[in-house]
């Protein structure tokens, strides 16, 4: 069975300057913990709260870096739709977020292009904060559909230049 999925946002729909809606996620030590886990991160700052606090100083463990790119990824897809395709992404953590906290995402759209082979570009500032102080800021590069037609994942080599 094919089932049909829709587009999603199209590049149309697109505006620099766009703000994305925030995400807000409540962060607990299992957020945390699974993350590290799934990325095969076994460093106890991320599992061991004795261990962060005594041997680094901080108040509690922390989400490390994968899970950080992981919750972009999902803002990101999460606006774009199912048809968004990640091209780069880059960011500077500035400040541990830690259980308790809730992590709300924003982001606003820098710059529209269309490359040589007809994919559309979306540039992206991203940022997650906590309780209004930053502490993540990010970049993203995602194509998106130039219409309800087009798909940027069938994109295969010279196709594809992230």
């Amino acid at each position: 069975m094919n089932a049909t999925v829709a587009p999603g946002i199209t590049a149309a729909q697109i505006a620099e300057g766009q703000q994305l809606p925030a995400l807000r996620h409540p962060v607990t030590a299992t957020t945390i913990v699974l993350g590290a886990l799934a990325s095969r991160d076994w460093r106890p700052m991320h599992h061991d709260k004795d261990f962060a606090v005594e041997r680094n100083g901080v108040k509690n463990i922390f989400i490390n870096t994968p899970n950080n790119a992981a919750w972009f990824e999902r803002y990101v897809t999460d606006w774009t739709g199912p048809r968004g395709r990640l091209g780069r992404l880059r960011f500077e953590m500035k400040k541990s977020v830690f259980p308790g906290d809730e992590m709300c995402f924003s982001g606003v759209v820098r710059k529209l292009s269309t490359d040589a082979t007809g994919c559309h570009w979306v540039d992206l500032d991203l940022a997650i904060s906590v309780d209004g102080e930053m502490r993540t800021t990010g970049f993203a590069c995602v194509a998106v559909p130039a219409d309800p037609s087009d798909n940027p994942w069938a994109r295969k080599g010279d196709r594809w230049t992230p």
